[in-house]
């Protein structure tokens, strides 16, 4: 990335099932959902989506190996996505099994996210 124009921030939880993407993917939808940049297009090259970058940088409690960069990579809608790991976030109890939502165990993982967006 050249020219970075925004950041953005989010976190997600996956408090049944203890799976590492669910909560990544809504990290990343939390920091994008809750924010409008109308004048992007203007700021990119050839004022074109295609051309925006963006870094996906996330804290994970645990599981990197399991994490699905594909699926985290489909939960921004334009141009070029790259996906950086980083040890972070929280595995805490959830207080509960729930066999039925999946349950291996008790825990809940949570996940934080800096979302960097430019070209």
């Amino acid at each position: 990335m050249d020219q970075m124009l925004f950041v953005q921030t989010g976190m997600g939880i996956d408090v049944h099932g203890q799976n590492i993407t669910k909560a990544a993917v809504r990290a990343v939808k939390n920091a994008i959902h809750t924010n409008s940049m109308p004048g992007i297009r203007e700021a990119l090259p050839e004022k074109s989506l295609d051309n925006m970058k963006t870094n996906v940088k996330l804290a994970l409690p645990c599981d990197h190996d399991q994490l699905d960069h594909e699926e985290v990579k489909k939960a921004i809608p334009y141009g070029e996505v790259t996906i950086e790991i980083m040890d972070g976030g929280m595995k805490t109890t959830s207080g509960i099994v729930l066999e039925d939502k999946d349950d291996k165990n008790d825990q809940m993982y949570m996940v934080n996210t800096s979302i960097e967006v430019g070209y």
